[in-house]
């Protein structure tokens, strides 16, 4: 693997259980206290993009994670789709078009107003942005937006400031875009390029192949004569036990894919643990996304 310095950025999506299929927050309360934990034991910081009703909901969790010194963010209103989708996912449509504004505006209200800190830095739920989003954050001077899932879009390989009219492409505007890192370097087999991606897999299937991830991105910049920059991205009910099978909602269960919470718990603090010594050992520089973005 590189063994030149690079950069990273540990996102953490602050939002309910499992992904939003529930409307619980046992991960935000017992799972945060492990990863600030962690993150304190090996002196990193990290970004924490809460939701606004995530913020609302678990306000001495959002001040404890400011005071433990790491980046306050926002990850929308209420987990919703702001930007483009990119597959079919059962009664998920974006928001139309003209709430995107509104909702991202009220969500930095929130989010502001309980923990102190003026937002600058942004992640869409799921990694779905679109152009709308990077305008309307512009307008209300976000420094940085990790949103782009590069397993989907495949072409800005770093961090860049895109264009007002199209996001996926290198622009004008102030705001610095930040690319959620997959593996660029091995042949996909998925539609929509999902078996490149970096999620769950620290997990799911340890650190070791968590780390072949990176080193296939880091092996397919530089051979590009470019810096690498990893942004990951991470969930505070991954590192607390989530239940197993179908969830009961009354009217409905819901059953999620069985890897979604596999290993969610001590199998994933143990992982990330590794994750984080290597990335050290190699030359990884951990910076809060604010950090990166002003760097450029």
């Amino acid at each position: 693997m590189n063994k030149d310095p690079f950069k990273v950025v540990l996102g953490i999506d602050m939002e309910t259980d499992i992904g939003s299929y529930t409307d619980r927050y046992e991960g935000t309360r017992h799972g945060t206290p492990r990863l600030l934990e962690l993150f304190g034991m090996h002196g990193v910081p990290a970004t924490f993009f809460w939701t606004g009703h995530a913020a609302m909901n678990n306000q001495e969790m959002v001040r404890a994670v400011r005071d433990a010194g790491h980046e306050t963010g926002c990850h929308s209103l209420l987990h919703e789709t702001l930007g483009d989708p990119l597959f079919p996912l059962p009664n998920n449509w974006p928001v139309c078009d003209f709430e995107v504004e509104g909702r991202i505006k009220e969500a930095t209200r929130i989010v502001e107003e309980i923990s102190g800190v003026k937002m600058a830095s942004f992640r869409c739920p799921r990694l779905w942005g679109s152009t709308k989003v990077v305008n309307v954050l512009e307008s209300l001077s976000y420094k940085a937006d990790a949103s782009l899932p590069l397993y989907f879009y495949r072409t800005m390989i770093e961090p860049y400031h895109p264009s007002a009219t199209d996001w996926t492409t290198r622009g004008d505007l102030k705001l610095v875009e930040i690319p959620n890192f997959c593996d660029l370097a091995m042949e996909s087999s998925d539609p929509w390029q999902r078996d490149r991606d970096q999620w769950p897999l620290f997990r799911t299937e340890g650190a070791e192949s968590f780390l072949k991830k990176i080193d296939g991105y880091i092996r397919y910049v530089t051979e590009r004569n470019v810096k690498p920059v990893l942004c990951l991205y991470l969930h505070p009910w991954e590192f607390h036990p989530m239940p197993q099978g179908a969830i009961d909602f009354g009217e409905a269960d819901v059953t999620p894919k069985a890897f979604i919470t596999k290993n969610c718990g001590e199998v994933a603090v143990r992982e990330l643990d590794k994750v984080i010594a290597r990335l050290k050992e190699l030359g990884g520089i951990f910076q809060t996304a604010e950090e990166l973005a002003n760097e450029y």
